[in-house]
């Protein structure tokens, strides 16, 4: 059974501006998740982020959490539960992008579903191929001290 997200996906969004997930994703999420994802957006990057409905509960709980007299936490509370939608896959396994969520991360037919872990990252592929070629140009130098403990 699977029980994390991993992996890059091609997938189209129709006209009407739905994405059907796929079915190595889709199995499990009906059936351990429930049909219900919760999109919301990326605060540093332009793409969206689709958790299933009990994680994303979680996180949402730690966010509401946070003091709401720090102007960082306020920002951060009112764009990820601002954004944050609910959305039902139907009976083939699409679910349905607001205009507003599809806007934000300037989302068009051809896009990137990217597992994540417990969450996928849903992007442009334009703005996904310009950011991976961004990411592979940087240099190893740039590694964060807190990560410099990660071997591979």
């Amino acid at each position: 059974m699977q029980t994390r997200f991993r992996g890059i996906s091609a997938v189209n969004m129709d006209s009407k501006g739905r994405i059907a997930i796929p079915v190595k994703y889709r199995n499990y999420l009906l059936q351990e998740r429930g049909a219900c994802l919760v999109v919301t957006i990326d605060t540093n990057d332009k793409c969206l982020l689709l958790y299933p409905l009990p994680e994303w509960e979680e996180i949402e709980k730690q966010i509401e959490s946070l003091p709401s007299f720090d102007q960082q936490a306020r920002r951060i509370q009112r764009l990820l539960i601002g954004y944050a939608t609910e959305v039902d896959m139907d009976k083939n396994g699409r679910i349905l992008l607001s205009p507003m969520l599809r806007d934000y991360a300037d989302l068009d037919k051809q896009l990137v579903l990217v597992g994540q872990g417990k969450r996928f990252e849903l992007w442009s592929k334009k703005i996904w191929d310009e950011t991976t070629k961004e990411l592979h140009n940087r240099s190893s130098d740039e590694v964060p001290e807190s990560m410099k403990w990660l071997s591979l």
